[in-house]
């Protein structure tokens, strides 16, 4: 073999070894590239959830989530519309039955992981010396913060109860509304408005020294947050494991941490 053909040859060969090189670097940048999956919850859990990314990525670090907040109708509309959502987490059962009926969730991910309940809050110092439900209906009580009674669970749950107890009509009209709790957080924590409804939860949450919780509010039935994964989900097994993890004795933990409910059941047993 002549001195050209043999450098020829070295030249192919260095080519081939770059190439297959490179094609190993690729392969492996894919491979330890994480799985990505997308949750969408109700902004009331946007705290407890965020604590819950960070112990659960640092259990599994070849998965990312994502964490996507909105009041839980708008959720929902996103789901049906094609987003790419992996796990739904509304603060909203009728929300979930609405995705269930229509099969856009697993039935057998389903489960009931935390439950909370609604109060009203008023800016620090309670000038208006508000301590019940029936005070709202005051002349001097001009602006009260809530979220959409369509499609946000604390809207829905606020008008059902007024409208139980007969104040509905004498209060409708001094309605602030939010998109979604946080917003109704921040319009008491900045005196806007008189008086809000918003989930004992959120209390935990809200600026030191600027709201009271002055009363629960009495409801005819009792608010769990359901959880599932999405059908269309690309990572199911990946979702699935989110939703081990929040239903799970860690998950449990940091629900516990932000003061939720705890629900003794799932449900296969409702």
């Amino acid at each position: 073999m002549n001195t050209r053909n043999q450098t020829l040859m070295v030249a192919i060969a260095i080519i081939i070894v770059i190439v297959l090189s490179a094609f190993s670097i690729n392969s492996n940048d894919d491979e330890q590239k994480p799985t990505s999956i997308t949750i969408s919850a109700s902004a009331v859990l946007t705290e407890v959830f965020t604590d819950m990314e960070e112990e659960f990525e640092a259990e599994n670090p070849d998965i990312d989530v994502i964490m996507n907040f909105a009041n839980a109708g708008s959720l929902r509309m996103q789901i049906e519309g094609g987003a790419p959502i992996d796990v739904y987490a509304p603060a909203d059962r009728v929300q979930m039955d609405i995705l269930a009926s229509d099969g856009f969730v697993y039935n057998d991910s389903r489960k009931d992981f935390a439950g909370s309940y609604l109060v009203i809050i008023v800016p620090k110092g309670n000038v208006l010396n508000l301590t019940t439900m029936e005070d709202l209906s005051k002349p001097e009580v001009k602006k009260i913060a809530s979220t959409d009674t369509q499609i946000s669970t604390v809207g829905k749950y606020a008008k059902q109860t007024l409208i139980e107890n007969g104040l509905w009509n004498n209060v409708q009209n001094k309605m602030i509304v939010g998109d979604t709790v946080k917003s109704a957080m921040v319009h008491v924590e900045r005196g806007e408005v008189d008086a809000g409804f918003v989930f004992m939860t959120d209390v935990k949450t809200a600026k030191p020294d600027t709201i009271e919780v002055i009363n629960s509010v009495p409801m005819s039935e009792t608010i769990y947050y359901p959880i599932a994964v999405v059908t269309s989900t690309q990572h199911q097994k990946e979702s699935q494991m989110f939703v081990d993890f929040v239903t799970g004795e860690k998950g449990s933990s940091i629900l516990d941490q932000y003061v939720f409910t705890i629900p003794k059941h799932d449900l296969e047993g409702i």
